[in-house]
């Protein structure tokens, strides 16, 4: 059953919300097991090759598989608490090692298949995995930091052989019972850990709960405009690595049922994803809005043939450009929401109860209390530039950073979970994302956000991508500096640079116009798609430096 209700405005759907968290559940029953019981014939995944066969999965053939995992897993000498480590990209081997490790009371560990040999051993070492779940293509990373891996005692491989250390994951369900016993499990006790991207010092690996599913759940039908709807599909290119993948698109369908389509086709292309949701009936769709800006270099999107009901976007502000072109080219008006890898999903919009204010985060979800804050813990005014903050407790929180006591301390003022993030609250309780805390740019006295000057860029015909920075300055702090990625046919030059510095002071205002514009052929993205705004300042600190970029 939906946990909202479309009540007719965001009010009565409010009011009408109230959790219930059981004391005791687990998120494998959630996502899977109770499905296979009411509906075991219908179509939980569907498995797009980039050969263009498919392969659907039904509930029942997924609780089975998971089943079979979790016994071998068992067999292997697995045990409840040990962390199991997946080193895979949209599959069904993914998604039932997340399931398998629920169901044994083990804790999953998404990992980016890009990840090299450093990011990984930091994951890997710090967690403590017993386990890791990959494929021989990515099997090198592992053998050449092993040595630092002591607690690394299985390596289950998905297309490759056996010995020293190294199982044949299929050969393995081949043998396994497809009979499993879901180990009972409190709400409260660990299933995942997503780590922190790490933009600044290392990541941190955020440990969630089995409540954390159900305290997703909210959002997840918000910004899809009460999901679950007949015929939805949900579909991302973002990688089940990340939490916006794995909990914002694929758990947080599954909870309700909704069939997910897995894709692993390499490196984002707007024209193929067009393509493929137009061939698979995707109704659904989470993308980041740096995916979204590259697809308004699409002409004439309605020719592909996709027939979208929702499109949620995260990770930067979007902006009233992309709300604007969204309308147009799909028909259909993006809803934005907020959240974080340690507090995810609790603040969004959506267009069937409230009004969508372009640049706007959205309002608090029901049941999250998220307010901005000053450094004492107090509410600021309304208009007044804070740090957002989530009261606790609240389900969709971590339980805790992973071995760093001192960093879950420090996340903390009294009752308020800090998000880092700077913000403003407007008179109708609308949420409004300024920049990181280290995103801020300090200019002449004035505190200024990059995400106002780069959605005002990406209203230049000219532009498709922008980032602004500040960099030093002896007389104004900082100044601001902007990198441009040009619009296919589009060329840098100083008369582009005056227009663009104009474009600016023009819409916005003369102390936010960057003086400094450097074209670019790529920006520095982070792997959820988000801009990595420290790269570029790092850049500018080695060359002021004299030091090589």
């Amino acid at each position: 059953m939906p946990l909202l209700h479309d009540a007719g405005s965001y009010e009565a759907v409010r009011d009408a919300f109230e959790w219930n968290v059981p004391e005791r559940v687990n998120m494998a029953w959630q996502v899977c097991d109770r499905h296979a019981e009411a509906s075991p014939e219908n179509t939980g995944l569907i498995v797009a090759g980039t050969d263009g066969k498919r392969r659907e999965y039904s509930w029942l053939e997924l609780q089975r598989l998971s089943n079979r995992m979790a016994n071998f897993m068992t067999a292997e000498g697995v045990q409840r608490g040990d962390r199991v480590g997946i080193l895979l990209t949209q599959s069904v081997e993914a998604a039932i090692s997340h399931v398998a490790s629920w169901k044994m009371g083990a804790i999953s560990i998404p990992l980016f298949s890009l990840f090299g040999e450093e990011a990984l051993a930091f994951r890997l070492k710090d967690s403590g995995a017993r386990v890791i779940v990959t494929e021989a293509q990515h099997y090198p990373k592992i053998e050449a930091i092993r040595d630092q891996l002591p607690e690394l005692k299985l390596v289950l491989l998905t297309d490759g052989k056996g010995g020293d250390g190294l199982r044949d994951l299929w050969q393995g369900l081949d043998k396994a019972s497809d009979a499993f016993a879901n180990v009972d499990t409190a709400s409260t006790d660990p299933s995942y850990i997503v780590y922190t991207s790490g933009t600044t010092g290392n990541p941190k690996g955020a440990l969630q709960g089995h409540r954390s599913l159900i305290g997703h759940m909210p959002a997840v039908e918000f910004f899809h405009d009460f999901l679950p709807q007949p015929g939805d599909l949900m579909w991302t290119p973002a990688d089940w690595a990340w939490i916006g993948g794995l909990m914002n698109c694929l758990m947080g369908a599954w909870f309700h049922g909704v069939p997910v389509l897995a894709y692993r086709g390499g490196k984002y292309d707007p024209e193929a994803a067009l393509r493929l949701m137009a061939e698979y009936g995707v109704r659904n769709t989470f993308m980041p809005p740096t995916a979204l800006k590259m697809m308004r270099a699409v002409k004439n999107i309605p020719s592909f043939g996709a027939d979208l009901r929702t499109i949620a976007c995260a990770g930067e502000p979007m902006g009233a450009e992309l709300l604007d072109w969204g309308r147009e080219a799909f028909g259909i008006t993006f809803n934005e929401f907020y959240g974080q890898t340690e507090c995810n999903l609790v603040v969004a919009n959506c267009q069937k109860v409230m009004e969508v204010k372009p640049g706007s985060m959205g309002r608090p979800i029901p049941g999250h209390e998220v307010r901005v804050i000053d450094g004492d813990g107090n509410e600021v005014p309304t208009g007044t530039t804070g740090q957002i903050a989530v009261r606790a407790p609240d389900p969709v929180m971590m339980l805790k950073y992973w071995n760093n006591p001192e960093a879950t301390e420090n996340k903390y003022l009294g009752e308020w979970l800090l998000t880092g993030d700077q913000g403003q609250q407007d008179e109708d309780g609308y949420l409004w994302f300024v920049g990181r805390d280290d995103d801020v740019i300090t200019s002449s006295g004035y505190r200024i956000g990059p995400g106002e000057i780069e959605d005002c860029l990406t209203k230049h015909p000219a532009i498709e991508l922008a980032a602004a920075i500040g960099v030093p300055d002896p007389v104004r702090t900082e100044v601001i500096k902007v990198f441009i990625k040009l619009m296919p046919g589009h060329n840098g030059s100083p008369d582009l640079e005056e227009d663009i510095r104009g474009f600016v002071k023009t819409r916005l205002s003369p102390h936010e116009y960057p003086r400094l514009v450097e074209f670019v052929d790529e920006l520095p993205l982070t792997s959820t798609g988000k801009i990595r705004r420290k790269d570029l300042r790092d850049r500018e600190v080695a060359l002021k430096a004299g030091k090589p970029a």
